[in-house]
């Protein structure tokens, strides 16, 4: 069975590169979390966990994504616009 998180924040870091711009995600339920970008990655591959945001009362799907050198990273699945769903969300506290 899988477990199902909203991710409301993020903590990035200076870095552009897709793969190493998202430190960690995190969110308000369960009294508040927050794991690296590489927990999350293990959780949704393995099954144990997803991820979304919500943007505009539509719930968009976390997934993983590698760019053309085989880096892993998070991103959101496609929903009609050419941003990132995750990279608009707060900063973490």
């Amino acid at each position: 069975m899988t477990n199902t998180a909203q991710i409301t924040c993020i903590s990035q870091s200076d870095r552009s590169s897709m793969w190493e711009r998202i430190r960690s995600v995190g969110g308000t339920s369960g009294g508040g979390w927050k794991i690296s970008q590489n927990d999350a990655i293990k959780h949704i591959e393995s099954g144990e966990w997803s991820f979304y945001v919500s943007v505009d009362g539509q719930d968009i799907p976390v997934v993983v994504a590698r760019n053309r050198f085989g880096n892993k990273y998070i991103t959101t699945e496609a929903d009609g616009t050419n941003r990132n769903s995750l990279l608009n969300l707060p900063e973490c506290p």
